[in-house]
């Protein structure tokens, strides 16, 4: 089972739509989340008919995006590698506290802006410290 996360921050970059495959098609963009005393820039992807969840947002936009962890193992040539990918489903525009949700998941309950953190954390999680790193 995933857990959904949550970052905020300012978009840095958007990119073009790629088509992977005949059924396979992503976006990618950079968020800008600062956290200590650098700034960190964290690429997501958008998949399939998420793509487009990006097209409202220009560069230097503040944002929440609401994201998936997932991880994927293939081989190579006999050797196992593996690719870990930030998967987001929804991007909400913070600016001057104006909430704008790109998307909804279905069912799902909308997180309030009020309680914006600067680094990714999973979302309803009472500790902050579970991630291992």
């Amino acid at each position: 089972m995933s857990s959904s996360y949550e970052a905020v921050g300012r978009i840095h970059e958007i990119f073009d739509e790629q088509q992977v495959s005949e059924k396979f098609r992503k976006r990618e963009f950079v968020l800008e989340v600062v956290d200590g005393q650098y700034p960190e820039h964290i690429k997501f992807q958008l998949s399939q008919d998420k793509t487009s969840l990006v097209d409202t947002f220009k560069i230097g936009d503040e944002a929440k995006v609401s994201f998936n962890l997932r991880g994927r193992g293939f081989n190579k040539n006999g050797q196992m590698l593996y690719f870990t990918n930030l998967e987001a489903w929804r991007i909400e525009k913070t600016a001057a506290g104006a909430q704008q949700p790109a998307a909804r998941a279905g069912g799902q309950a909308q997180a309030s802006t009020a309680t914006q953190r600067a680094s990714a954390v999973p979302v309803g999680s009472n500790d902050d410290n579970d991630l291992p790193f």
